[in-house]
């Protein structure tokens, strides 16, 4: 089987994986099961996003999903190419060499926000549709601050390739930033600034290389001359084997640009997971803006890795002109910082950064990640940054995949834990023709990742804006428990361990089916509504004498009625609640703020609800001693 063949095959798996309760393919599943693959290729900060579908013929306009990432600067949208979902596409629709293929799908989603620039998007848009909230940030003096940059991702499930000759090969097309400028007037004053557009093709070759065959993030590559018209004049400190060292001085405007076009892909994942980006360092803060000059002087640097350096000489002088695999291992917080003390208006033209660029030379991957990852430990030896290990080589993880391999279900079933990413896919590739047993006896329903464990392990717990951060936050707050730092007992991951998280991996998928989506659904924001309403659960279940039966569970496989009728009216309450609460009109992006969990949890609505008879009974046949 060739490349080509390997990707279309891969885009049936795809297909089948994306049909809703009825059979059909749904853009929406679609967008569901890429979005952990984005976050895997550090991407996005989460796999979480608000659903906001919106098209409208005549203009040729389309969204069907966004985010905003952690740091708050950048508008991500998402639009799926639905012609290339279609099961009846033949190879031919399927093979994309043109590049003017994609870029009329990126201008339907460009046309929205520019509509929305001129101040005409909010008005045409149904006051039910979720658009409706993005259009009035955007359209907003609050918008006009809060966005640097826009990100469009267009998912399409075709190939992209090049013709040579007789041959046809994967080929990657990418798309050129452009700037806009965004005029805004306010209080009769003019204000104007740059808006960065990015545009980011997902495709089958994307795909299939982060879920299938690389299983890793993809690797950042910073163009010094290309992107930003300039070289990093550098002096070699050290050249060993296996890796050499090079000393700089960075500008902040360079740092600040760098931040803005990458934001947190910059980040070594230890580090990235770890730092709270709005809360800037007031230290770092006031040198800045009070003693720019003095910043070189009390700032420890940066520490950054690579694993290949392209340098040049002129006049006697070394530079370097790009550098493939680009981390921030040391120092994420000062670029953080630089990057919105400008955006705040702060003068950052004087201050200057010391960098050390450490580039390794390991042809092994394993070596080499090992490598970093001293770096990354022995760099942030005096700062607060965990050493957790975010591995799918953690130990613990490692016996959750054994446990998984062993253990049947009261249905004599078995659950695929995906320890590593690909692993699914690998296993597929190896069956050959037996491809159609394997996915018989892994459905969809019955696998996860181990970002998806932690998601919904920890659903079931007092911090559900946590759990709707999703991304990194998430796994790093389970793995902490899972395998913690200090010496605290870790649990037992035995038998008992393992029935209670596929236990609550039923609970939350069958809440997400009960909720349901589009048309049919109780609202739309099931990504928060469920963790929120699983919380409320647990708060009235759990305690220092009693527990909820996750055995009932795990014997039945699913949910019974009862259980299934009340949890339905807690989710339609919360969904209300949610709202009502909400500081924001994006209720999505606010239930990620602890506040609205301590008003929600403590409020009246929430003490009738589960003070009625139903409740009452419920919590009589769930909630057992221990």
């Amino acid at each position: 089987m060739n490349d080509i063949e390997e990707r279309i095959e891969f885009r049936s798996t795809l297909l089948d994986d994306s049909r809703d309760d009825e059979g059909f393919i749904s853009p929406s599943n679609l967008l569901s099961q890429i979005m952990p693959s984005l976050l895997d290729a550090k991407l996005v900060d989460s796999e979480d996003y608000t659903e906001a579908y919106y098209t409208n013929e005549y203009e040729n306009i389309q969204i069907n999903a966004y985010s905003i990432n952690e740091s708050g600067e950048r508008l991500q949208l998402f639009i799926v190419d639905e012609d290339t979902i279609n099961e009846k596409s033949d190879l031919v629709e399927l093979l994309i060499s043109q590049r003017v293929e994609y870029e009329n799908q990126f201008k339907r989603a460009e046309r929205i926000i520019k509509k929305a620039f001129k101040g005409k998007l909010f008005d045409s848009i149904q006051d039910s549709s979720n658009v409706k909230v993005l259009a009035s940030e955007l359209e907003s003096i609050e918008g006009f601050v809060k966005f640097d940059v826009i990100e469009i991702f267009l998912i399409s499930l075709t190939a992209t390739v090049s013709f040579r000759g007789n041959t046809t090969q994967p080929n990657k097309i990418y798309f050129k930033e452009n700037k806009v400028t965004r005029t805004y007037i306010s209080d009769r004053k003019k204000e104007q600034k740059e808006i960065l557009f990015l545009k980011r093709l997902v495709d089958l070759n994307f795909l299939f290389d982060v879920m299938v065959s690389r299983g890793h993030r993809e690797v950042l590559t910073i163009d010094f001359e290309k992107t930003f018209n300039c070289s990093i004049e550098v002096l070699k400190a050290a050249e060993e084997k296996k890796f050499e060292s090079y000393l700089c001085v960075i500008g902040a405007d360079m740092l600040s640009e760098l931040y803005k076009h990458y934001s947190s892909r910059l980040l070594e994942k230890n580090v990235r997971s770890f730092l709270q980006f709005r809360g800037v360092n007031s230290g770092i803060r006031q040198t800045i803006k009070n003693e720019p000059e003095k910043f070189i002087a009390y700032n420890n640097g940066l520490t950054i890795t690579s694993t290949e350096a392209k340098t040049f000489e002129r006049k006697r002088k070394l530079y370097i002109k790009s550098l493939k695999d680009f981390q921030i291992v040391n120092g994420g917080q000062t670029t953080a910082a630089i990057y919105f003390s400008k955006k705040e208006g702060v003068d950052v033209s004087k201050v200057k950064v010391m960098a050390k660029i450490n580039v390794t030379k390991q042809s092994n991957d394993k070596e080499l990640e090992e490598l970093i990852n001293n770096i990354s430990k022995f760099s942030n030896a005096q700062s607060r940054v965990s050493k957790v290990d975010l591995r799918s080589r953690n130990p613990q993880l490692i016996k959750i995949k054994t446990l998984s391999e062993r253990i049947l279900t009261p249905s004599g079933n078995k659950w695929f834990f995906e320890r590593s990413k690909g692993e699914y896919n690998t296993l597929l590739r190896k069956a050959g023709s037996n491809k159609a047993r394997i996915k018989k006896e892994y459905p969809n329903i019955r696998r996860f990742s181990k970002e998806q464990m932690a998601k919904f392990y920890s659903a079931w717990g007092d911090e559900p804006y946590l759990v709707k951060k999703g991304g990194e936050k998430i796994f790093r707050h389970f793995i902490e428990k899972l395998s913690p730092e200090e010496p605290v007992i870790s649990p037992v991951i035995d038998r008992e361990y393992y029935e209670d998280l596929i236990s609550r991996i039923i609970l939350f998928r069958k809440m997400e089916k009960v909720h349901g989506q589009g048309k049919n659904a109780i609202g739309q924001i099931r990504a928060a509504v469920i963790p929120y309403s699983l919380s409320v659960l647990y708060q009235y279940t759990s305690g220092s004498n009693m527990k909820f039966d996750m055995s009932k569970i795990w014997m039945y496989e699913s949910l019974e009625d009862d259980l299934e009728k009340f949890l339905y009216d807690l989710m339609f309450l919360m969904n209300d609640l949610i709202k009502q609460y909400s500081s924001s009109d994006d209720y999505g992006e606010y239930s990620k703020k602890p506040e609205l969990w301590n008003s929600i949890k403590n409020c009246n609505q929430i003490k009738l609800f589960m003070n009625t008879s139903n409740s009452q009974m419920i919590l009589k046949k769930y909630r057992v001693c221990i």
